[in-house]
């Protein structure tokens, strides 16, 4: 007994003197956490000089960086034997998790439970990387005992800032407008952030819900070594508006039904520890409403669908700076934001530590059941291949890839399932190059989520879009079936092009956006290029409409380079060019016919700024930036006025609100530059704004379901407890719905004679009758998947929600869904690429 006294004496000295050095936030900053705002390189110093003077518990790692250059950092908190064999814990948890190559046994006993803290995800809700700083020196604080004892059965990771872009973005601006003492009134202009706010990445994007489909460079970074731990617990910090108390775990329905019963009793044990300490404190806070458990791509979710316990914490405070008088006339601080997020992040892994070998028990029986019995009725998923479809399913194939998902070749066999297009029973065939995706693998539960064609909703007050099944994100050919169908060893996506000499041109097939990155990419260079507005045949191939022709009649001033520099352009994009001896065609019009349009490379514009959704335009300004690799000039909308129009070929208004339609003289201007050939491609609720101001497209007015007299229509009888459910009658939170298509008009060359659409409100529009084209309608019975409430579901019917208006020599694209929702919607990309190309030339 005297020797172990002895020894834990020794420890304890040699621990102090290590730390000696080490210095609490306060101390290293030299002001007290929340009296100002920590910008992100101060806490990168921080983190450092932590593991420097604390390395025998900390390690320090440098997973990325962001757009714009600042480090992504991830810290490993523990024991000191625990750091020392780090990697050997890692290993063994992908072990755990059945998802190591290696054939060593995986350790259940003693493995410690690994807990992943993620905070400030969203640049605005700042107060979380404060906490972070006050987190890690409380775990490695030498006077701090109890947290050593956590440490020696759990491994934490600190991610202190997911979004260091947005939240310098805002801390900057907010530095900038405050004076020397912060002011609490809800007026001042330090509470009223300028657009687009520092909630999104550098591109505009709301990073939390980017985990599933990883567009954003963050993400790609974050959830590459997130998939190399696995943690068994994963917090994600927020922050919500300011008269919210605190929310933390357990979570609102509707959990999907993959959630285990350990994961959700677990909630409710954390949440248990929390309200102890928040009790103690006098802290008000709410739990098991608002934020559920359903939409995959949440920091919340795609743990938890990963065998964590995922949980979000909320504090209130998106727009308080460092202080601001709530409605209880209560002035809520920076301090007391931070305060409150550092005792749920210690009360996280306190409970874990706790529980630490349950966790670890828990996790194993996740996985091990995912391995033997997979998860849900359905056992395979079949992605059948189709040609015209190559470059989705390659986009397919990266998904998975990115979140481990296994998946084989088809081995000939033919079964029984459900078929996405028809949603009937029909028999298929597993063939050597369709993709074959069985549940019984360790990600069971993410292969459920994102495959199936319809999520049970067990409430349908939910937080997101409800619907996401991947063949229809992808515009791919699937089967779902309840059959296990072995496949045929792996799955091998050819992606690498190697393009033949020609003398005379090249026919490029309009099938994806690889084949637009390519036109841009030659049009920038000054090649001229045509385009067939109907399908020909030549040399034994087939191309449909939008194929793109290459000819050396109209680029002679390149000489011998011309074809250099085509084949060099192809091969670097991964697009297939299709050599041709001579313009007769075997079938179809000749290349010089007056159904072959010459293609011009436009001058884009897309408006943003003020009234513009900055989630919105931020998607198109990423897929030209970092997708398409093609020119567009950002403007402001308040610039309009100061716009030479005959600059602009195409000006693309995303989802927002334009007050130049209500300025005559602005609005006339505009009209003027259309009819004389300029290009709109008008998205979301920019379509709306256009009908209003009588363009030419009418919204569809709801139909009066009931003729009864007012006197016999009880409907304005209505609960006031049921306020909320009764709002959801009129509303889709994001739905899938099934759109017949004019495939021979430019808006959907490439497409087949339908599109799968996401749905997200409740705008559907007339047919246009004179200088319109109904492109994309919704008819009858046409809902897919995810809740559309009862009364809206049969006004969504009948109606057109893609449309091209001839308006003298211009167009407008009425794009009234969002064709690059969150830009993982892959199957509507080529149509705007459509829309900027190819409609109106």
């Amino acid at each position: 007994m005297f020797r172990k006294a002895l020894f834990s004496f020794i420890a304890l000295l040699f621990l102090l003197v290590s730390n000696a050095q080490l210095k609490s936030p306060e101390e290293f900053l030299g002001y007290k956490v929340g009296t100002r705002y920590t910008p992100h390189f101060k806490i990168v110093n921080y983190f450092n000089h932590v593991a420097a003077n604390a390395s025998a518990m900390v390690k320090l790692q440098q997973y990325g960086e962001t757009n714009e250059g600042r480090p992504l950092l991830l810290t490993f908190i523990s024991s000191a034997d625990n750091i020392k064999n780090l990697e050997q814990i890692r290993m063994n948890n992908l072990r755990l998790a059945n998802l190591s190559k290696d054939k060593m046994a995986a350790m259940e006993e003693n493995a410690p439970a690994i807990v992943w803290l993620s905070y400030n995800v969203h640049g605005n809700e700042t107060s979380s990387s404060e906490a972070s700083m006050l987190t890690i020196y409380e775990l490695v604080n030498p006077a701090q005992l109890k947290t050593k004892e956590w440490l020696k059965n759990t491994v934490v990771i600190i991610d202190p800032c997911l979004n260091p872009d947005g939240r310098d973005r805002y801390i900057n601006w907010f530095n900038s407008v405050v004076g020397k003492t912060f002011n609490p009134q809800r007026l001042a202009r330090e509470h009223r952030e300028p657009w687009p706010g520092g909630r999104t990445n550098h591109y505009n994007f709301d990073l939390n819900r980017d985990w599933a489909w990883q567009t954003q460079l963050e993400s790609q970074h974050r959830i590459k070594i997130y998939n190399q731990w696995m943690p068994q617990v994963h917090v994600d910090y927020h922050e919500q508006g300011i008269n919210e108390p605190y929310y933390f775990a357990p979570a609102a329905e509707p959990f999907h039904e993959v959630i285990t019963p350990w994961q959700r009793e677990f909630q409710t044990t954390i949440g248990k520890n929390h309200a102890k300490y928040f009790d103690a404190n006098g802290w008000l806070y709410f739990t098991k409403e608002r934020f559920d458990l359903l939409y995959p791509s949440y920091g919340d979710t795609y743990p938890t669908y990963n065998g964590s316990i995922g949980m979000t914490y909320e504090q209130g405070g998106i727009g308080a700076g460092l202080g601001i008088i709530n409605e209880d006339d209560d002035t809520l601080t920076l301090v007391d934001r931070a305060q409150h997020h550092f005792t749920t992040s210690l009360s996280t892994v306190e409970i874990s530590s706790l529980h630490a070998n349950k966790l670890v028990k828990e996790f194993r029986k996740f996985f091990n059941d995912a391995v033997s019995a997979g998860m849900g009725e359905h056992k395979t998923f079949v992605v059948k291949y189709d040609a015209r479809q190559q470059e989705r399913i390659e986009k397919l194939v990266e998904l998975l890839d990115k979140n481990g998902i296994q998946y084989t070749a088809g081995n000939g066999a033919t079964s029984k399932g459900i078929n996405y297009i028809t949603g009937k029973e029909e028999t298929f065939t597993a063939g050597a190059n369709d993709i074959v995706v069985s549940v019984l693998q360790p990600r069971s539960a993410m292969v459920k989520v994102l495959f199936e064609p319809k999520s049970k909703l067990s409430d349908s007050a939910t937080y997101d879009i409800t619907a996401w099944s991947l063949p229809y994100v992808y515009g791919v050919n699937a089967f779902v079936s309840k059959d296990k169908i072995a496949g045929a060893g792996s799955y091998t996506v050819q992606t690498k092009v190697n393009n033949a000499e020609t003398e005379y041109g090249y026919v490029i097939p309009w099938s994806g956006v690889k084949a637009a990155k390519t036109v841009g990419h030659l049009l920038q260079k000054g090649i001229l290029l045509r385009f067939a507005e109907q399908a020909f045949e030549v040399n034994g191939n087939k191309f449909d409409r939008g194929a793109v022709i290459v000819l050396k009649t109209a680029n002679k001033k390149f000489g011998k380079d011309l074809w250099n520099i085509v084949r060099e352009t192809a091969n670097a994009d991964g697009v297939q060019l299709y050599p041709v001896s001579s313009g007769f065609v075997d079938k179809g019009f000749d290349f010089g016919s007056d159904m072959v349009h010459p293609l011009k490379a436009p001058r884009v514009v897309l408006m943003t700024g003020e009234g513009i959704g900055s989630n919105a335009a931020g998607e198109i300004w990423h897929f030209f930036d970092r997708q398409l690799d093609y020119p567009v000039t950002l403007i402001n909308s308040n610039d309009i006025s100061r716009v030479n129009w005959n600059d602009i070929d195409v000006l693309i208004m995303p989802d927002g609100n334009y007050r130049f339609l209500t300025n005559k003289e602005e609005l006339e201007a505009f009209k003027s530059w259309i009819n004389k050939g300029g290009r709109v491609v008008a998205l979301e609720s920019a379509v709306a704004q256009l009908a209003k101001a009588e363009m030419g497209i009418r919204q569809k007015k709801p139909e009066e379901a009931d003729k009864k007299e007012k006197t016999e229509n009880y409907d304005a009888l209505k609960e006031y407890q049921a306020r909320e459910r009764d709002a959801i009658s009129g509303f889709t939170p994001g739905s899938i719905w099934k759109v017949k298509l004019d495939n021979s008009h430019p808006l959907v060359f490439g497409y087949s004679d339908y599109y799968y659409t996401l749905k997200m409100d409740d705008n559907i529009y007339e047919f246009m009758k004179e200088g319109g084209w109904n492109v994309g309608v919704i008819k009858k019975e046409n809902q897919v998947a995810g809740f559309v409430g009862a009364g809206l579901q049969p006004r969504l019917k009948d109606g057109l929600l893609f449309g091209v208006q001839q308006m003298g020599g211009g167009s407008i694209s009425y794009l009234t869904d969002n064709l690059l929702f969150r830009n993982f919607w892959e199957n509507g990309k080529l149509m705007f690429c459509n829309a900027v190309f190819l409609v109106g030339q």
